[in-house]
Parts: structure tokens; C-alpha cells; sequence
């Protein structure tokens, strides 16, 4: 994922205005590589296994509330009583949906690895939206995401480099080459490019907040294809969420 998307953007790159990085930047972008994608795409791949859903669900949850505080931290975001209440009302609508919706393939028990596993996955891409917001809206999308790709890629090597040279690629059969390209195009590429976007426009905050409606897409989504129902639970969580994004929205901003 990190080797395919990183070469989309270098291509894309190609047809942009050249834009020189500050060697002192590559230390930064680096470490946003290393936070935002690495130690996030890891750690989660390694927890899976060892966490149940709810649990999985639940800390990753936790992510908007581990930002608000990285942000007033690092960037003097003020912690606002808006804000707070905010985060707190989406929480507790999407705790809501996670509780009255327990089902799905996953480890019987949460381990304790996997649950600490689950917290650096929550706490490092809390981190790299909290602090790297100035580098990023010094550059710009595309340049920066192309070294960081570039770094993750160069960071993931060790560890997946004698399953990429030795698997038989001609054998994998159509349909789950389609699905891998639509994991480096849309989850990674288009998603990754956004995220970016997004920090250039909105507090980190709300940045993570978003994360909150990809749960409630699922739904909606198994719900139009006749895999869930649509029940009074399922609206009233989805409200909340909504509403907790909208709070948190209009709360005070550094500029203000």
C-alpha cells in the first residue's frame, strides 16, 4: 500500500510545481511518517488478532479525545468547555452504536498486547495530527505526501520485503488483484490525500472527529445492501455523533 500509493503521488508530483522541502523538514515529515502511518498501519495489523471488535472499536474511539490534548498541548489550542462537550456527545453516540452492535469476526478475548497495541494505534495518529499541522499547510499536499509514502515505504521494507519478491503475483487471482487496487487508490491514495487536505482547513480536532462517521457509513451501507436494519439505536447514535461534529465545529478556534 505504502510502495503503491507513494508512487501515484511521485507521478502526480510530475505534473505539479516543483517545490524545494527544507532539509530541516525531512526530519519532521519523517517522524509524521513514522506517527501517521507506520506505527498506526502496524501496530493495527499486529492488534487484530489479539482484540476483540468492541474492544478494537472502543479505543479507537478514544482517538478525538487523545487529539483535543496534543493539540492544546503542542499548537495552543484552547480547551474549551464547546469542545469538550462536543467530543463528548459524539463519544458517547458512537460507544452507543458499538454497544448495540457487538457482531463481526475477531479474537474471542482482548490480550493485553493487543489492547496496548490498539492505544499506540489511537495515540500515534492522535499524535501526528496534533503536531504536525504546521508542516503540513507549509507544503503542499502533494509534495508532502510523496515523502511521506517514500519513508514509509522505505520503513516497511524490512519487514515485508521477502513476501513482496517471493510471491507468485501472476497466480493471485483477478478479483483479489482488484480489491488491492482498490486498497493503494482509494483507501490509501485518495484517502491519504484528503486527511492532508483536510489539516489545511480545520483544527486537528476535527480532523479526527471525522473518524466517528466511517462507522456510521458501514451501517448505512449494510443496511442499503440488506446486510443490517435500520433501528431507533442506529439513528439515535448517528445524531449524536452528528451533532457532537457540529459542536465541536463552531467551538473557539486558536485564531479567535
Amino acid at each position: 500500500r505504502a510502495l503503491g500509493a507513494g508512487l501515484l503521488f511521485w507521478i502526480i508530483s510530475l505534473f505539479c510545481p516543483c517545490e524545494k522541502v527544507d532539509t530541516k523538514d525531512f526530519i519532521k515529515i519523517f517522524a509524521a511518517a513514522f506517527l501517521g502511518y507506520f506505527v498506526t498501519q502496524l501496530t493495527f495489523l499486529f492488534a487484530i488478532p489479539d482484540v476483540t471488535p468492541m474492544h478494537c472499536s472502543i479505543l479507537s474511539a478514544m482517538s478525538p479525545i487523545y487529539t483535543m490534548f496534543i493539540a492544546a498541548i503542542v499548537l495552543k489550542e484552547p480547551l474549551s468547555w464547546q469542545k469538550a462537550i462536543g467530543v463528548a456527545v459524539s463519544l458517547c453516540g458512537i460507544l452507543f452504536l458499538i454497544l448495540n452492535n457487538t457482531g463481526g469476526s475477531g479474537a474471542s478475548e482482548s490480550s493485553l498486547t493487543g489492547l496496548l497495541l490498539m492505544f499506540l494505534n489511537s495515540l500515534s495518529f492522535s499524535l501526528y495530527l496534533g503536531i504536525f499541522k504546521p508542516v503540513i499547510q507549509k507544503y503542499s499536499v502533494v509534495t508532502f505526501m510523496k515523502w511521506i509514502f517514500l519513508f514509509s515505504a522505505i520503513m516497511s521494507l524490512p519487514m515485508s520485503f521477502r513476501e513482496v519478491f517471493s510471491l507468485s503475483w501472476i497466480r493471485i487471482p483477478a478479483i483479489q488483484m482488484w480489491e488491492l487496487g482498490y486498497l493503494i487508490v482509494f483507501a490509501t491514495f485518495i484517502s491519504y490525500f484528503l486527511i492532508p487536505l483536510g489539516q489545511k482547513m480545520i483544527r486537528p480536532t476535527l480532523v479526527s472527529m471525522y473518524s466517528y462517521i466511517q462507522p456510521i457509513i458501514a451501517t448505512v451501507i449494510s443496511i442499503i445492501i440488506g446486510m443490517d436494519i435500520l433501528t431507533w439505536q442506529k439513528i439515535l447514535a448517528a445524531a449524536m455523533v452528528f451533532a457532537g461534529v457540529f459542536i465541536v465545529s463552531r467551538s473557539r478556534s486558536k485564531a479567535s
